[in-house]
């Protein structure tokens, strides 16, 4: 299992091109486990090493394996789909009122996070361990996707504002490089009464952030020199990445980072909690399992003080990369 996650690491790490970048979905799915009540959260902490590692299997799966199916599970182009009350309710209307180019064009985000819901919440209600974990891993993906406003617009890249590489830029870049100071605490997971309604909430939600974005980008430009927005070499040329993209300058980001107004750590703050709830309502929905027979007893007792230790962590703010004792 770890040589399978660390394959699929280095993978991601030579694409690079993973929506929130390995920092962001590692950290969200990282710090959504401390927001679950205690029932289900020594379980999910015996293997927040398999839940944080695989947070970018997803995109493993569309980049480097060229999934078809896997690219239109994370965005949705809302303004393509017309009226919102027309919206299809299930993943199952969508395939029937729209064609496959249609749906791998425009994205079918929302459906595919309640689809793993009824998936997880099933798995929760079997207790079937590995399913759990994957799909909770996967989830959380999908949540943390639904928190990027570029991932819910056509204008997905800034391609149709002359804006292009804001996408990586937001989500990867930005993080990288200011994450470390954001504060991840958001409190404890709560019961969502309505999942349809929720993962709707959170789509527009995120929806109406887009125009700010491009606008907060757009501002920093005007005000900053041109000559320092890119990263130069001694010669003075643009330095470019291995896709041969510019590489935008430490000190643009920083200016654009400021623009923003805490938007990343907001969305992200976001994204944990969702991640908690979405995980929580799953388990609750399966009838609240005993999930403590699906490690052994001294797995879990050997964790309890890490898990003691790092929970005082998280509600400071501050705590990734913890490593309980044990895989499955």
């Amino acid at each position: 299992m770890k040589k399978i996650t660390i394959a699929f690491a280095v993978l991601i790490l030579s694409l690079g091109l993973v929506s929130w970048g390995v920092f962001g979905h590692e950290h969200i799915n990282n710090a959504a486990v401390f927001t679950l009540p205690k029932p289900v959260q020594a379980f999910f902490y015996n293997h927040i090493n398999f839940i944080t590692n695989e947070a970018t299997v997803p995109d493993v799966r569309k980049h480097a394996l060229s999934d078809r199916a896997e690219n239109p599970r994370h965005y949705i182009d809302l303004e393509n789909f017309g009226s919102l009350d027309s919206l299809p309710k299930t993943l199952e209307e969508v395939n029937k009122k729209y064609d496959k180019k249609f749906i791998s064009d425009n994205g079918i985000l929302p459906w595919y996070i309640e689809e793993m819901m009824t998936k997880l919440t099933k798995a929760f209600k079997e207790k079937r361990k590995a399913e759990i974990l994957f799909l909770a891993a996967d989830l959380a993906h999908y949540l943390g996707d639904a928190t990027m406003p570029l991932h819910t617009s056509t204008n997905h890249d800034g391609q149709m504002t002359n804006q292009k590489g804001i996408h990586s830029l937001w989500e990867s870049r930005l993080p990288e490089l200011f994450g470390e100071g954001y504060n991840l605490y958001t409190g404890e997971a709560h019961y969502i009464a309505d999942v349809d309604k929720e993962t709707w909430n959170i789509i527009f939600d995120t929806h109406k952030l887009v125009d700010g974005l491009l606008l907060a980008d757009k501002t920093t430009k005007e005000s900053f020199d041109k000559e320092k927005i890119y990263e130069k070499d001694a010669e003075g040329n643009v330095v470019k990445n291995k896709f041969k993209q510019a590489v935008v300058s430490k000190e643009y980001c920083t200016a654009f980072h400021k623009n923003l107004n805490g938007m990343v750590e907001q969305q992200m703050r976001k994204a944990i909690v969702n991640t908690g709830n979405f995980w929580y309502t799953a388990w609750v929905n399966a009838g609240k399992p005993d999930l403590s027979d699906l490690d052994t007893p001294e797995l879990t007792q050997r964790n309890e003080t890490l898990l003691k230790k790092d929970t005082e962590l998280w509600k400071k703010g501050k705590v990734f990369g913890v490593k309980s004792e044990s895989e499955f």
